[in-house]
């Protein structure tokens, strides 16, 4: 059924998909409870770390995340705000599950960028904020754990400026931080908005004052903070600039905001500036041009998970909906192949709850069961011949041969290697030697780990797993004849010949002695050998 295109717009225009990135403990996912809880999605908010009796967090699902108080998987929430749709990424704050954390980020508009008010700018969120700038999305600032001692806030942006190299634009400002954090006043609004802490983190609803200089805010916070506040909002207005809609939208000034996500203070003024500040869905680059939104249906496949749901046990294809009307039971081009799929198995995505999705505008995530035909960076369209430049691929950092507990389960230990390889959660080698064990590749260790308690939790197999000493990884490309004769190698997954090195000066060193064969960090990089 085809729908007006004054329709489509609309809800167009009322998406707003964005990711989160932080470093890890900056408080990335209580803010996302917090989002949540104010999106009317979650009834109450959970615990990062849950003591008995209280609740988990919704977006980390996984039994690993809840016992360990990490996000390992990026997962996709959904709530409406102020008659707007938002589509919210979470993302992993870890450093060893970045490549899942990039690939999220090719599907978000705009990102929220959470700062540890005591810390500032730390070394990942500096990593996942290039990533951001280099795909051109708007990034929204807010520091966190106000509520706790902090560095000045002056000093804090003048450091997201000189890291990140983006004007920082404060849009509220903190009354005091730690013991005297009092509030935030709104340098837009010309608004105090106050809160007094209460029993078990909780706060009463904030308290709004005309402007900074009325007399009750020295009332309600005192005589010094008053001063303070006064002092500091007066060097705001007389040396910063105003914040410019147009610049943030080209990804050259970040919007900051202060607050504290576990009291609840500060989430919900951000939320309402949000929704009316980051942009819609925009074009999608492709090999074939741009694709604007109001084009016939296009998406793309960001993300793969096995497992999501106990009940089904199933695989899910991450859809991020670029163009057009999303139809359940519509029929596409699954473009890499050439094939006709039509898409009856489509489910709206809650962290890994689901139910059945009968349409999806740009800017959704549809969650779609794989049975085995999609990849990561796939897209599916109305138009054949529409493909995504590459996706981001990590190399491997750390190897772990691998044997199983038991020989009786190799069928599983098989289909478990396979969907969890597939997801990203590790890269898979085998020898050619004729040994039977495969080698695992991670960015870092914890991938190990998470590797070892999925198979044991959903697939019901015990593995030992030992850290190797190699620390490369390369491609073997060149003519396909010396490349066979180099006997001294492994293969990927793709059956793509790859050899390990231990150390930096034996690539180096084998390089130098086999000029015949190229030694190439990514498996996309292979020009020349196919298998």
């Amino acid at each position: 059924m085809t729908m007006p295109p004054e329709q489509l717009q609309h809800e167009i225009a009322r998406r707003r998909t964005f990711a989160i990135i932080s470093h890890p403990d900056a408080g990335k996912t209580t803010i996302t409870e917090k989002l949540l809880l104010y999106g009317g999605a979650i009834q109450e908010a959970g615990s990062v770390t849950a003591r008995a009796g209280t609740s988990h967090t919704k977006s980390d699902w996984m039994s690993m995340e809840q016992q360990r108080g990490i996000s390992i998987s990026s997962s996709a929430l959904t709530f409406e705000y102020e008659g707007r749709h938002v589509n919210l990424l979470d993302t992993p704050g870890h450093q060893d599950f970045s490549e899942d954390t990039y690939r999220t980020l090719t599907a978000a508009d705009s990102a929220l960028m959470v700062l540890d008010a005591a810390r500032g700018v730390q070394a990942q969120t500096e990593k996942l904020f290039a990533v951001c700038r280099n795909r051109g999305i708007p990034i929204l600032t807010f520091v966190n754990k106000m509520d706790r001692p902090a560095q000045d806030p002056f000093e804090l942006l003048e450091q997201v400026e000189q890291t990140l190299a983006i004007r920082a634009v404060p849009m509220t400002w903190p009354i005091g931080d730690g013991p005297s954090f009092a509030g935030v006043y709104d340098l837009a609004r010309r608004e105090v908005v106050l809160y007094e802490r209460v029993a078990r983190g909780r706060t009463r609803p904030p308290v709004s004052v005309a402007s900074v200089e009325d007399a009750r805010v020295a009332e309600l916070v005192g005589a010094e903070l008053h001063a303070k506040l006064q002092e500091d909002v007066a060097l705001i207005e007389g040396a910063l600039d105003p914040f410019d809609p147009e610049a943030f939208l080209r990804g050259e000034v970040t919007p900051v905001y202060f607050g504290s996500a576990i009291t609840n203070f500060g989430v919900e003024h951000f939320l309402r500036d949000f929704v009316r500040m980051a942009p819609a869905p925009g074009p999608l680059e492709t090999t074939a041009g741009e694709v604007t939104p109001e084009a016939p249906f296009t998406g793309f496949i960001f993300k793969l998970q096995a497992n999501m749901s106990k009940n089904h046990r199933d695989r899910t294809a991450f859809l991020r909906v670029a163009s057009g009307r999303f139809e359940r039971g519509m029929e596409v081009v699954h473009t890499r192949t050439g094939r006709k799929l039509r898409l009856s198995r489509a489910h709206t995505l809650f962290a890994q709850d689901r139910e059945s999705v009968d349409e999806a505008f740009p800017g959704d995530i549809v969650g779609l069961v794989n049975p085995g035909v999609f990849r990561i960076g796939d897209v599916v369209s109305l138009v054949p011949k529409v493909e995504l430049r590459a996706f981001p691929r990590f190399t491997p950092e750390t190897f772990a041969s691998v044997t199983m507990k038991d020989v009786t389960k190799r069928k599983a230990f098989h289909k478990g290697l396979e969907q969890l390889a597939e997801e990203g959660v590790v890269q898979v080698f085998y020898p050619t030697d004729g040994a039977r064990d495969p080698m695992l590749g991670a960015v870092g260790p914890l991938q190990f780990e998470v590797f070892q308690h999925r198979l044991r939790e959903e697939y019901g197999v015990e593995i030992d797993l030992h850290v190797t000493s190699y620390t490369l990884v390369r491609w073997l490309a060149g003519d396909a004849g010396s490349v066979a004769r180099f006997a001294r190698h492994v293969e990927d997954d793709q059956g793509r010949p790859v050899m390990l090195f231990r150390t930096r000066y034996d690539l180096d060193y084998t390089a130098e002695r086999h000029k015949e064969i190229e030694f190439l960090p990514l498996p996309q990089d292979l020009t020349v050998v196919r298998k």
